[in-house]
């Protein structure tokens, strides 16, 4: 086992420059003419290192200097016309204009993600697996940022949406070591079962110890005690999430930064380790470096080879979480090839993007995409566990109209104008059908909720739930249940928000 954790800040700025020179060579003409050179990203870092990407996915931007195809697959929900979305250049970032004209006045989700590596192992959308139903695309402009000053998308997973590949080229299986990394967001988790990248079973189902070696990043604490509230990098090695160790390890602090890179590297057979950082600063942090569980089946490793996102090896599909780039490897990288693609991570340049909608305090009328109706509490009550339901809009209704308020990290508190009590999820359950009612705030995260672009319209979603508010069965009718359920690209899950007038 090599010990790593206090050479990283040593090696970040010395071994990041040696790489990137190194994988500059041959990126010059040798007949004495200097050519132009290709950039050097991340998949030439590694290969530089010698542990090639095997998988490389990126919403973004190219992974490789000399990349230029598609990145990702978008599908209009009005007529299921496809279109795949390119790098603007060679080496470059997403053409995210396209999106945005084919994709106009219509809902689009994304329904393929392109593998840059040589191998193409490319993503389509998960099926039905042993713990979850077959999954659903994410909404294709749900999730804007800006990369390398370009307006891009990255992949908003929610409840019920995930993506993988069981029949995969040169994905490390059995004991074979692996690396992998991804960019995700510090401030769209959960604490539900799992927002999962890396490799995973070609079954969609569990089995066993050591069949999975994925990265993990969310608020669940599997193995107790953990420290503070996460979101941590974990290791998924199938049947616990891993912070280090046997399972619980309270020297994995969490990572909570906005933009957050995700990293795991496994020998297969003795160790493993997990590493975070700030996605748009400084260096990475090993939070855990040493032997692989020994609880039996970890090590060795089983590792199967298919590549997931978004879910667990299962497809236990229950979380949030944000994806933008990553890969997976054949080798376990070295210290110097890891801090040298943090540093071109840090380069890209990842920038928030912020709508101000919906405004603060601004009373809206949320009015039912499919039935035309509006959310409100059931016979405009007012006392706590009120249900909420659909009634047709009526101007002035103060029951009808709902305020925003900031809780923190991009969600929201809902607050209804009529009563003065807050959106709740009944008991804090989570799964479909957990139910809705209007309750005194509680401050917790069952009264919190995100407001997520989907088209034109939106979905309003439970931070501890993942799941989105949903009206029962489709139905039109005044009283009509709102609930929450996993995502479902109709419009009896999507919003639109109208200013009381």
């Amino acid at each position: 086992m090599r010990h790593r954790g206090l050479s990283r800040a040593l090696l970040s700025v010395s071994a990041a420059t040696a790489l990137i020179a190194l994988a500059l060579v041959g990126a010059i003409g040798t007949t004495g003419t200097a050519q132009a050179a290709t950039a050097v990203l991340p998949c030439n870092i590694y290969a530089s290192g010698g542990t090639p990407c095997v998988a490389a996915y990126s919403m973004v931007r190219a992974l490789y200097g000399s990349y230029d195809g598609p990145l990702y697959q978008v599908t209009r929900v009005s007529d299921g016309t496809t279109k795949k979305i390119d790098v603007l250049k060679e080496g470059g970032y997403a053409d995210a204009a396209a999106q945005n004209k084919f994709c106009a006045g219509t809902v689009c989700t994304v329904t393929r993600i392109y593998d840059q590596s040589p191998k193409k192992n490319d993503l389509g959308i998960e099926g039905i697996g042993g713990n979850g139903a077959a999954d659903n695309g994410a909404y294709a402009n749900a999730l804007p940022v800006v990369v390398g000053g370009h307006l891009v998308y990255g992949l908003n997973v929610q409840a019920g949406v995930g993506y993988r590949n069981d029949v995969t080229k040169k994905i490390p299986t059995g004991a074979d070591p692996q690396g992998a990394y991804m960019v995700t967001m510090g401030t769209h988790v959960d604490g539900q079962c799992c927002f999962d990248f890396g490799n995973a079973e070609t079954s969609n189902t569990d089995t066993g110890n050591g069949h999975m070696d994925s990265i993990n990043f969310g608020t669940e604490c599997w193995f107790a005690p953990c420290t503070g509230s996460g979101p941590w990098v974990q290791a998924d090695l199938e049947n616990g999430l891993f912070a280090g160790g046997n399972g619980s390890w309270p020297a994995n602090h969490g990572n909570s930064s906005t933009f957050v890179t995700a990293m795991m590297n496994n020998n297969g057979t003795t160790a493993y380790e997990i590493l975070d950082a700030n996605a748009q600063s400084g260096g990475l942090n090993t939070e855990y470096n040493g032997p692989l569980p020994d609880e039996g089946g970890y090590a060795p490793m089983h590792q199967e080879g298919a590549v997931l996102l978004g879910t667990g090896g299962d497809d236990s599909n229950g979380s949030d979480g944000a994806f933008f780039e990553g890969v997976i490897t054949s080798g376990y990288p070295t210290a110097g090839t890891d801090n040298a693609v943090q540093a071109n991570i840090v380069s890209a340049g990842y920038e928030q993007v912020s709508s101000g909608f919906p405004v603060l305090g601004t009373p809206y009328v949320l009015t039912n995409v499919n039935s035309g109706s509006a959310l409100q509490p059931e016979n405009c009550g007012t006392a706590n566990t009120t249900p909420i339901v659909i009634s047709a809009a009526v101007s002035g209704s103060t029951c009808q109209e709902w305020k925003f308020s900031s809780a923190g990290s991009g969600h929201y508190t809902i607050t209804n104008v009529g009563s003065g009590t807050v959106l709740d999820s009944v008991d804090c359950a989570t799964g479909d059908g957990a139910a809705l009612d209007l309750y005194s705030s509680l401050g917790n995260i069952c009264q919190e909720w995100d407001v997520t672009p989907a088209g034109s319209h939106y979905t309003v979603s439970g931070v501890n739930s993942g799941e989105v508010l949903d009206v029962e069965d489709c139905e039109t009718a005044n009283g009509t249940t709102v609930r929450q359920w996993a995502q479902l690209d109709n419009t009896c899950q999507q919003w639109d928000f109208t200013p009381a007038s």
